[in-house]
């Protein structure tokens, strides 16, 4: 009955101009104007699942703009003490906060470009043998399974200096062991552990990207003959651009706020060492109960990650251009 409708009312409408029986000046009649069904329909259909988004989402981030405003502890969360941006301000003149900062930003970094040139590296090597065995892949993906808590609590046990494994046998063979979760190497153990945690990623990634790249080019390459270095850095890695970028900032982000399992392997570190952001929150809310400062240094970190999403996807959009 409503395709009906709307197809009478557009006969109808098409029938009048072509008459000419519309004034000069006057907008010509559109039928789908008067069809508002489909659009209420609609917005009745999403009306359950905005509201229940604003109420899941807004409620918490209305709340955390007041509490990052107010003075409030664990004694005060009824009753908070405006006190303005003092608390933005007692976070950014924190030399802790610029510490964890710090930390933050060179762990992500150099974690992401491990395990993106690691996964790289490993997806073009086992190419051959991946499409052979196409089941080997769900081995080698296991360490990104296991949970983090999990793997920081494995290698916290591994690398006891008293009673782990690897510096018992260590000491046994070479009559030496280091110190792996001590002041000079507790940020290359961590390092290594998360890369060896998430290259599995990396390679699931750039494994599919690979294998996606049609034949037809490499064959056409070969023909021309062009050699296997030069098809992969002036054909294949060009193709997977997209592939690297998306994984290196997926990365990015994640090294970026981590916080499980370096909090079970080391906690803050020696002097603080290992202390991330969201570390810096968590001890700044559980421990000193500071909780307006916490909430601001949150709100520092979501605007700051919200910066990165939008300049990552801007770019996406000028490459899509």
């Amino acid at each position: 009955m409503r395709q009906r409708r709307r197809a009478w009312l557009i006969c109808w409408a098409s029938r009048s101009h072509s008459r000419g029986g519309l004034k000069k000046g006057r907008r010509p009649f559109k039928g789908h104007e008067m069809i508002h069904g489909p659009r209420l329909e609609n917005a009745a259909l999403a009306a359950p699942l905005v509201l229940f988004l604003l109420a899941l989402l807004g409620f918490p981030t209305l709340l955390d703009i007041v509490y990052s405003l107010s003075e409030v502890r664990f004694e005060t969360l009824r009753a908070p003490n405006f006190i303005g941006l003092g608390n933005f301000a007692a976070v950014l003149t924190d030399p802790e906060f610029w510490q964890a900062s710090w930390f933050s930003l060179k762990f992500a970094t150099l974690t992401a470009g491990a395990e993106c040139l690691l996964g790289l590296a490993l997806a073009i090597y086992l190419a051959p043998l991946l499409r052979r065995h196409p089941w080997l892949l769900a081995i080698l993906i296991m360490p990104m399974i296991v949970a983090p808590a999990m793997m920081g609590l494995m290698y916290r046990l591994v690398l006891h200096e008293f009673i782990g494994p690897l510096p018992h046998y260590l000491l046994s063979w070479f009559g030496d062991s280091p110190g792996f979760l001590t002041a000079d190497n507790v940020f290359l153990t961590i390092f290594v552990i998360e890369t060896l945690q998430w290259t599995p990623f990396a390679l699931l990634l750039f494994h599919m990207a690979y294998e996606a790249i049609p034949g037809d080019i490499r064959e056409a390459a070969s023909v021309d003959g062009t050699r296997s270095w030069r098809m992969l850095t002036r054909i294949e890695l060009p193709l997977m651009a997209p592939t690297l970028a998306i994984a290196f900032f997926v990365r990015f982000i994640d090294g970026f706020r981590v916080f499980d399992n370096i909090w079970v392997l080391t906690g803050t570190g020696p002097g603080g060492s290992t202390t991330s952001l969201s570390i810096y929150i968590y001890v700044t809310f559980f421990r000193s109960g500071d909780i307006g400062k916490a909430v601001a240094a949150s709100v520092i970190l979501f605007a700051a990650a919200f910066a990165m999403l939008w300049l990552a996807a801007r770019q996406l959009r000028r490459e899509d251009a």
